[in-house]
């Protein structure tokens, strides 16, 4: 048996409720209306947050809790480090932080205080859609979880249920990266043996 997967499955009935009481089972993921700002479809799409307040999304994406973004934190707000961004040439990705500062960066210190954002905001500045997508910014399990668990299978899923593509990609990553770990776990308990330290290396 897959140690991942058996482990994903006994972990079921832990997992918070929002992430089980969406579509595949009768119910509609949560959705905006089309012409709905980006940051709005990014809370309904990535954190199932349908109530924008804009002091919330500020401090949801404060990833540091320093009352800022930072150029870094932009780019992870807008997920253009996760893998799915990997086609999107490094130039459109500075694009998207050098307008985003524009937006709001009233003082040009090269970062987005909250009490700028704030007031971008009731001034009607809105963050872009620079067509790059939702926002990735979650772990692997999240994005799972959130994208593709919740969808298709809920709290009642058995092991056999787990059959789709994006599952199956899912618990291969958990199985290498397990592997990996126990490699390195291994390599780690082993005695060094002097003989094998390049000459250039070793104590005299």
């Amino acid at each position: 048996m897959n140690r991942a997967l058996s482990s994903f499955i006994l972990l079921l009935p832990l997992l918070p409720t929002p992430l089980l009481a969406h579509s595949g089972h009768g119910q509609a993921p949560l959705t905006t209306p089309s012409e709905s700002d980006w940051a709005t479809r990014h809370l309904a799409e990535e954190h199932h947050i349908s109530n924008f307040d804009a002091g919330a999304f500020f401090t949801l994406h404060d990833f540091d809790s320093s009352l800022s973004w930072t150029p870094d934190e932009i780019r992870r707000l807008y997920g253009l480090d996760d893998e799915s961004q990997r086609g999107v040439d490094e130039a459109k990705k500075a694009e998207v932080v050098r307008r985003t500062l524009e937006t709001f960066d009233a003082d040009g210190d090269g970062a987005v205080q909250r009490g700028e954002w704030m007031d971008g905001w009731r001034a009607g500045k809105r963050l872009e859609d620079f067509g790059l997508g939702p926002g990735h910014h979650g772990d692997d399990e999240y994005e799972y979880e959130i994208h593709h668990f919740e969808k298709f299978h809920d709290e009642n899923t058995k092991e056999e249920d787990l059959t789709h593509p994006e599952d199956i990609e899912h618990f291969r990553k958990h199985d290498e990266q397990e592997a990996a770990a126990q490699h390195q776990e291994q390599m780690d308990r082993m005695p060094i043996v002097e003989q094998n330290i390049p000459e250039k290396f070793r104590r005299h």
